[in-house]
């Protein structure tokens, strides 16, 4: 499954229109008023898997003998690709639903603000919609010059920076950030459009462990590692998501050390996919090494696979379970969500997207 990359424009499949089933006549274009809009869209329709993922999730966690510790997000539905429908390219708008259903169950706020109340994901087609009347508003125009400022209909990949623009539209912080190995140099910086020269903000959790000197992150280290041991970029990457993640406070705890955070998902991006980040553990070995281990749930993968699977307790870390080993590519990208609502000038300043840079 292909995705966005820094040479998108070349590697933009057709833009002829597909067909879906429960596409809605009516909507006549993104000028139309979001209210109307949220009156016609569709509810996003996904195989019902009884009990949710999440716990089924934790219920094999607690199962595993070793001892782990394990910080996994709350609430979160698994959406699909449909062969017949987004298989190839789709998997950004499912990482997105993904991102949408927790925020939908877990922040009252988001709930409010998001697809005009609706309460619910839309599909694929409706996210387009809303994504093109985020650029009618000002948000990433430059962004939303890659698709001609029209999305609709078309089976172009998207990438962090079309979600972080479409949750930016309804005033989420949603902000981004790369993780580039140094050796790839300057020409190739990154995974996506906004990635190059750092602004001088910097967000998110690893702040705290970033040199700011030169208003750039090419210094940044972990406390996790000797100073004087440059980090391979996948370490770095999962240094952060285990900072992002234990960085706040915990709803509850399980057995064998899992907890559960309030911190919303992650879009995790790389060149050629992308998939979303629900949880992390840790395992300490004989030898005293930390090694960490992403838990990821997969837009290729059928939600009733994984179902199947989790329910009987055989299979699912082969396909939830993703250690440093098996991070291969030199870059990658992140799109978070930090609390709260934006509002007024905030408003504003979001319709310019930067991102943050770690270069290891």
């Amino acid at each position: 499954m292909q995705c966005e990359t820094s040479s998108r424009k070349n590697q933009e499949s057709s833009s002829s229109k597909f067909e879906a089933k429960n596409c809605s006549p009516g909507v006549n274009g993104v000028t139309e008023k979001p209210g109307i809009l949220s009156s016609v869209k569709i509810n996003e329709t996904h195989p019902q898997i009884g009990q949710g993922l999440m716990d089924l999730l934790r219920n094999c966690l607690e199962l595993e003998t070793e001892k782990t510790t394990t910080i996994l997000c709350d609430f979160v539905d698994h959406f699909q690709s449909i062969p017949s429908e987004d298989f190839g390219w789709g998997c950004g708008w499912r990482n997105i639903q993904m991102l949408s259903s927790h925020l939908l169950k877990q922040r009252q706020e988001a709930r409010a603000v998001l697809y005009a109340g609706s309460g619910f994901v839309p599909d694929i087609l409706s996210l387009q919609r809303w994504l093109e009347i985020a650029w009618e508003r000002g948000f990433d125009k430059q962004g939303s010059e890659d698709f001609d400022k029209a999305i609709y209909g078309k089976r172009n990949w998207i990438g962090t920076t079309e979600c972080a623009t479409l949750f930016r539209s309804f005033g989420l912080r949603a902000r981004i950030v790369d993780f580039v190995s140094r050796e790839i140099g300057i020409r190739a910086s990154g995974v996506g459009k906004c990635v190059g020269k750092m602004a001088p903000q910097v967000y998110g959790p690893m702040d705290k462990y970033l040199s700011k000197k030169k208003n750039d992150v090419s210094e940044a280290v972990s406390t996790s590692y000797d100073v004087k041991v440059k980090p391979k970029v996948q370490q770095a990457l999962i240094d952060w998501v285990w900072n992002y993640f234990s960085d706040n406070k915990f709803t509850k705890s399980g057995n064998h050390g899992i907890r559960v955070s309030q911190k919303a998902p992650l879009y995790f991006q790389h060149d050629g996919h992308s998939r979303t980040i629900v949880g992390i553990q840790i395992k300490c070995q004989s030898n005293g090494a930390m090694q960490y281990t992403l838990l990821i749930l997969d837009p290729s993968h059928t939600t009733e696979s994984l179902a199947k699977s989790l329910k009987g307790n055989f299979g699912w870390q082969k396909l939830i379970k993703r250690g440093v080993h098996t991070l291969k590519k030199p870059l990658y990208q992140l799109c978070f969500l930090d609390p709260g609502i934006a509002s007024g000038e905030e408003i504003e300043n979001l319709k310019y997207l930067h991102s943050v840079r770690v270069e290891v």
